[in-house]
């Protein structure tokens, strides 16, 4: 029993730095002024054009292609497909569908 209790208190001491550490980490991590401010700016910056999306986007990994290649029907399948791999909010998806579609 005294083996076990000698363990627990010199355990203790590490239990309680990684609380408390914990504890600092989360408040610190907390919402703040200037996040929100951030938050807040881009929120009113500009939105991007459907074309400027789809040439910073899709041109990481994909030649460009003439729009006029794919049907309207196509492209909204493409869109769908690849707003998933690329990560593209909805807002930009329909922004680059609406260019593509509009393009082609």
């Amino acid at each position: 029993m005294n083996n076990k209790k000698n363990k627990l208190t010199r355990f203790l001491p590490v239990l309680t730095t990684v609380l408390l550490g914990s504890l600092v980490i989360g408040c610190a991590s907390g919402p703040s002024s200037s996040g929100l401010q951030e938050a807040s700016a881009a929120a009113q910056a500009p939105a991007r054009s459907g074309a400027e999306i789809w040439g910073d986007t899709c041109n990481r990994c994909h030649n460009y292609r003439d729009p006029g290649s794919y049907s309207d029907a196509q492209w909204n399948v493409a869109v769908m497909h690849m707003r998933v791999r690329a990560k593209l909010s909805g807002a930009d998806a329909k922004a680059v569908l609406k260019f593509l579609q509009a393009s082609n």
